[in-house]
């Protein structure tokens, strides 16, 4: 073939190629573009909060015994973070949430199955439910520190207290919601009772089930942080009340700082969880 004509083919070609590929570059930049503003945009607010407060302590219109200057604070922070005032509590936070979690998130996800599954239950046990639901569990501070002292079974039950009403709730009403056509698929095959609940149930009911979760574990952690400043000699939240005692503000913005950081981690993981979880709801199916 002439060498004209192959210079021509190619010619030819080439804006064939460049229709083809020019396409892809304004929807490459107007995803990273969405995707920079997604991460950049919830960062303004606090950027803005942040500039104020360093203003604040720059000009005096604060009292810096009142509201001290950011960098002191972060200095805090990194000062109780390297002497392990910071982990050694934390830990025992943790390990508080997760007995009082157990305990509570169990129990009302059993209450809640069980309501929703019988009416009978329900018709018993649903008053006494809800007007146990209607009084805060810090409510119940006084009464338990009467009855269990100010120890580790006061943090467990306060605990215990926050994430069983969420449970029980979310539970009920997730049951409550499975499409009929799943019940009547499990009749048509004459499922028992234990393979109704392990086949039909739990799988149709855990989105809503771990948005209790959730929200059970946001309600826990605020439980134990007011628990552990009021009654007890050790903890994240005995830490910030330790300076507020001591009279030193960074101690305690720096516990709330952690305080925030961590609550806001074990809400984004649960989160992304759900999000998982959320394929396997009944209205996808």
């Amino acid at each position: 073939m002439p060498s004209d004509l192959i210079a021509a083919e190619r010619g030819a070609w080439r804006p064939m190629l460049t229709m083809r590929r020019a396409p892809r570059r304004p929807e490459r930049t107007a995803w990273l573009t969405e995707r920079a503003a997604a991460l950049l945009l919830p960062l303004v607010v606090p950027a803005v909060l942040l500039a104020l407060w360093q203003l604040s302590a720059t000009h005096g219109w604060v009292s810096v015994q009142v509201l001290p200057p950011p960098a002191l604070v972060a200095q805090t922070l990194f000062d109780l973070l390297w002497s392990g005032d910071i982990s050694g509590n934390l830990w025992i936070s943790l390990r508080r949430i997760l007995s009082g979690f157990l305990i509570g998130g169990l129990a009302g996800m059993a209450l809640g199955i069980a309501m929703g599954l019988s009416p009978r239950v329900e018709h018993y046990l649903s008053p006494l439910f809800r007007a146990v639901a209607q009084v805060p569990s810090l409510g119940w501070l006084p009464f338990l520190i009467l009855l269990v002292g100010i120890g580790e079974p006061l943090k467990f039950l306060i605990i215990a207290k926050a994430c069983f009403v969420p449970m029980a709730l979310n539970s009920f009403e997730g049951i409550r919601n499975i499409p009929p056509s799943f019940l009547e698929v499990a009749r048509v095959f004459r499922l028992s009772r234990r393979a109704l609940v392990l086949k039909v149930v739990l799988p149709a009911t855990l989105p809503p089930v771990f948005s209790g979760v959730r929200l059970a574990l946001s309600h826990a952690w605020i439980a134990l942080v007011i628990v552990e400043m009021l009654a007890s000699t050790e903890g994240i939240g005995y830490l910030t009340a330790w300076g507020r005692t001591l009279f030193q503000v960074d101690v305690v913005m720096a516990g709330m700082a952690v305080i925030g950081v961590v609550g806001l981690a074990m809400d984004a993981g649960l989160k992304r969880i759900e999000r998982r979880l959320r394929r396997w709801s009944p209205a996808r199916a």
